[in-house]
């Protein structure tokens, strides 16, 4: 080539391969098929809480930090330690993504003033977000599902809602979990422990480990929920709470007991449980199993009667809990409990592109009668061959293969071929008639 040919010839500049993006560790993708296992939970939950006659809310995933400082405590781990909190560049607003949903579900029902009617049961699904080392079952972005009864101060509630989880545990078949109870007492009750619990820790001072000292005066109740081997005597030695407790709290606590041993609901109490925000009073209570190791705890909750009030709303009780989603899916996958089936009911083979016009209208007619089709997909350059399409058909596990070819169609006909029965069996049916052989084919799924 000459040199001014040379010269003539544009340059093809080398595009440079982008970088591959993954995802933020701790925050995963939920793809197929254990996306299929999350709508068969949260099915079983709407259905459950629809009998109870629960009421599903929507909250927003970012709230403003104030919020769960206030409502959580500002000596909480989830406050001082795990919050993704910012400030919106564009007014400067201090937002918090949602570390947990009681405080969001609380400040809606006083935004919206929901209990100007009477009291409210609601129930809520959704992502939670916690900077917080990754782990089985313990993720940065986690799921949880909730249950708040807010406006009524009966212990009979608290004990609905125990039941309510009790009854869920048993539509999805899970069995190693047991139920732990405690009562937080009120205010004042607290106050009077607290003094007596700090009096205790300081004579053992020597024994704290940092983080203990830290809490002393700030938090001291959650000193006993220490997972340090070395503080463990220290901690059982300590007063308990329930010994603090007045007349009015011990006939609340033996209510809710009442309730459950009258329903064949088995506990344990457990006079260290103090679950981990600032709002709980009264009843506690967390569903436990040994089947995730240290991340035993499923679902938690108590009653929070000051909450409302701290949000800003006029003075109301309230109880709830929440379970962590991803923990319970893990228990029922350790549990080995059969996923949900995702194989469509019918495939359908089609040899020619002609004949996808046909193809589709009869599927969506099946699809209208409740059957689940997939259609054969072709490159673009034509629709494979059947011995390809049969090998996807069997792969799809479809119970059914449905062809559309040229001999079918032009006698108006299609073939349905199992696929499981073993023979292979199959027959004719007319495309004038689907509806009706649809339904036929509907009752051998």
């Amino acid at each position: 080539m000459s040199e001014s040919l040379k010269e003539m010839t544009p340059k093809v500049e080398k595009v440079a391969k982008a970088q591959k993006l993954v995802g933020v560790k701790g925050m995963n993708d939920i793809l197929p098929p254990d996306s299929a296992r999350w709508e068969w939970l949260e099915g079983q939950v709407r259905a459950l809480m629809a009998r109870y006659a629960y009421r599903n809310v929507r909250l927003p995933i970012v709230e403003p930090t104030a919020l769960f400082v206030r409502g959580l405590g500002e000596v909480t781990d989830i406050v001082e330690k795990e919050m993704y909190s910012f400030e919106d560049r564009l007014n400067g607003e201090q937002l918090t993504l949602r570390p947990e949903g009681t405080a969001g579900l609380v400040r809606s029902v006083v935004e919206h003033n929901l209990l100007y009617e009477g009291g409210k049961r609601l129930y809520y699904m959704g992502p939670m977000f916690r900077h917080e080392r990754p782990q089985r079952g313990r993720y940065r972005q986690f799921h949880q599902i909730g249950a708040e009864v807010l406006g009524f101060g009966g212990a009979e509630v608290d004990a609905e809602l125990i039941l309510l989880a009790n009854d869920l545990w048993k539509v999805l078949g899970l069995k190693d979990v047991r139920l732990e109870l405690n009562s937080l007492g009120q205010p004042a009750e607290r106050q009077a422990h607290r003094a007596a619990l700090i009096a205790h820790l300081e004579k053992h001072s020597d024994v704290l480990d940092e983080e203990a000292k830290r809490r002393l005066h700030s938090n001291p109740l959650r000193i006993l929920d220490t997972k340090n081997p070395a503080m463990q005597s220290v901690v059982e030695s300590a007063p308990r709470l329930l010994d603090f407790l007045g007349e009015a709290s011990l006939a609340h606590f033996n209510a809710v007991k009442a309730i459950l041993d009258a329903n064949g609901v088995a506990y344990s109490i457990n006079p260290r449980l103090v679950r981990g925000m600032d709002y709980y009073n009264l009843t506690v209570f967390e569903f436990i199993t040994t089947s995730l190791g240290s991340q035993g705890t499923i679902c938690g909750g108590g009653r929070y009667d000051y909450l409302i009030e701290q949000v800003g709303g006029k003075p109301a009780p309230a109880v709830g809990w929440a379970l962590g989603v991803e923990r319970v899916l893990e228990l029922i996958k350790e549990q080995g409990e059969a996923l949900p089936d995702l194989a469509p009911d019918v495939y359908a083979i089609i040899p020619e592109t002609a004949a996808l016009p046909v193809a589709m209208q009869v599927l969506q007619t099946l699809r209208a009668c409740g059957i689940s089709a997939q259609m054969h997909a072709g490159t673009g350059e034509g629709m494979g061959s059947m011995k390809s399409q049969f090998k996807k058909a069997d792969g799809s596990g479809a119970r059914f293969a449905l062809v559309f070819g040229a001999e079918e169609l032009t006698q108006g006909q299609v073939t349905v071929k199992s696929l499981r029965d073993g023979e292979g069996a199959q027959r004719r049916e007319t495309l004038s008639t689907v509806a009706t052989w649809a339904h036929t084919l509907q009752s051998t799924l």
